[in-house]
This record gives structure tokens, C-alpha cells and sequence, in this order.
């Protein structure tokens, strides 16, 4: 059975190769590019993201790439950001004083943890929900986390016979968003290729989805 293709959205963000190593572990073929006809053609999208919303979104947006995420999403092709890949995909971000528009696939915006340490650094537990495709058999696992900025309230109302969204939780000084699986698109807010063998059987999970 052949594995999955996962392309790395390659935008000069920092961690990319050390996600596709976890991809690669996790079952997939793997390519980091930022080429068009790969990326679409890819049966998976990666979105990693690391630093500022502000510079993520220039980032991305010099290579296209609010482009080729949309359009996979709008085809119905799965998409998983990470880390700043996941708060990009809410309509805006507050950072240090600075609005940012973000790719608006989800209403609501990224603002700061409410608490008394920042950034939010190492390891932390997740609340996901029981039918949950990404935390399956991930009970109880620890996940690795590096941010001060979180979404922090699921702004999308739910529509007709459209399945809602499985939302999964965290708490550092305040309740945020830790991953979201939304139809093709998910993401995570903490980092699976740094959670060790947690993370990479989540990714598994993903990767086996495709």
C-alpha cells in the first residue's frame, strides 16, 4: 500500500524539517515545496508556523500560499497547520499592539494568554473529545507547547447538517484552543514533532486519515 503524500508548505518558516522528520516517522512520503502543482496535488497539506502571526502571514502570503490553502480546503483536500500554522487559519490576530488579518477559514481572533507566565513553554495536557481523529488512542498524553498567543473561544456557529467542529482544550493561566478538526482543515497549537512518540502517533493519526 503506498503512503500518503504530505507536502510541508515551504515558506521560510523554522521548523519545517524537523516536522517532516515527524511526518516521515509517522508513515507519510514527504516534500517540503512551495510549488503549486505539488502542493494541490499532495494528499496532505502541512502548514508549520513559528514567531510572530504578523511575519507568518507575510510569509505565506509571498509564496501563494493563503492560496493553495484555500483552494485545498475548498476542494475538500485535508489540511493541518501547526503552532502559528494553526492561529493564521482564524480571521485575525492581536499581537503587541499589532492587527493582523489571518486567512479568515475560521472566525475569531488569536490574542494573549491570560497569564502569569509567558510564553507558555513545555509540556501540558490536551482535553480532547471522545471522537476525536487526531487524539485517538492518545488519552491522557502530554503534548509540547511554546506560544503567548492562543485562540481562545470557537467564534463558528454551526450550520444545518454540517457536522460541528471537535474542538480540543488546554489551560495555561486561561482556557485555549489546543487543536480543532474542522472537516479537511485541523491544527494544533502545540508542536507534535517535538512531543515525542505522543506527537508522532498523532501525527500517524493524521497521516492515516488521508
Amino acid at each position: 500500500m503506498a503512503q500518503p503524500s504530505v507536502a510541508v508548505l515551504d515558506y521560510g518558516s523554522g521548523n519545517i524539517h524537523s516536522a517532516a522528520k515527524a511526518l516521515e516517522a509517522a508513515g507519510a512520503e514527504v516534500e517540503l515545496t512551495a510549488d503549486r502543482k505539488r502542493i494541490l496535488d499532495a494528499d496532505g497539506l502541512v502548514v508549520p508556523g513559528v514567531g510572530a502571526f504578523a511575519a507568518v502571514m507575510e510569509a505565506l502570503t509571498a509564496v501563494r500560499g493563503d492560496e493553495l490553502i484555500d483552494r485545498r480546503l475548498a476542494g475538500g483536500r485535508p489540511v493541518l497547520g501547526i503552532c502559528v500554522g494553526m492561529q493564521v487559519m482564524f480571521e485575525r490576530g492581536l499581537e503587541r499592539g499589532q492587527d493582523t488579518a489571518g486567512l479568515g477559514e475560521w472566525p475569531g481572533k488569536v490574542t494573549q494568554l491570560n497569564a502569569p507566565v509567558l510564553p507558555h513553554m513545555g509540556w501540558n495536557t490536551v482535553s480532547a473529545p471522545d471522537d476525536s481523529v487526531l487524539f485517538a488512542g492518545l488519552r491522557d498524553e502530554r503534548f509540547y507547547f511554546v506560544h503567548s498567543f492562543a485562540a481562545q473561544e470557537w467564534e463558528m456557529p454551526q450550520s444545518g447538517s454540517i457536522p460541528p467542529a471537535k474542538l480540543t482544550w488546554a489551560e495555561h493561566g486561561s482556557r485555549f484552543l489546543a487543536a480543532v478538526e474542522n472537516g479537511p482543515l485541523s491544527a494544533t497549537q502545540f508542536h507534535p514533532e517535538k512531543s515525542g512518540e505522543a506527537g508522532i502517533r498523532l501525527l500517524r493519526n493524521w497521516v492515516q486519515s488521508l
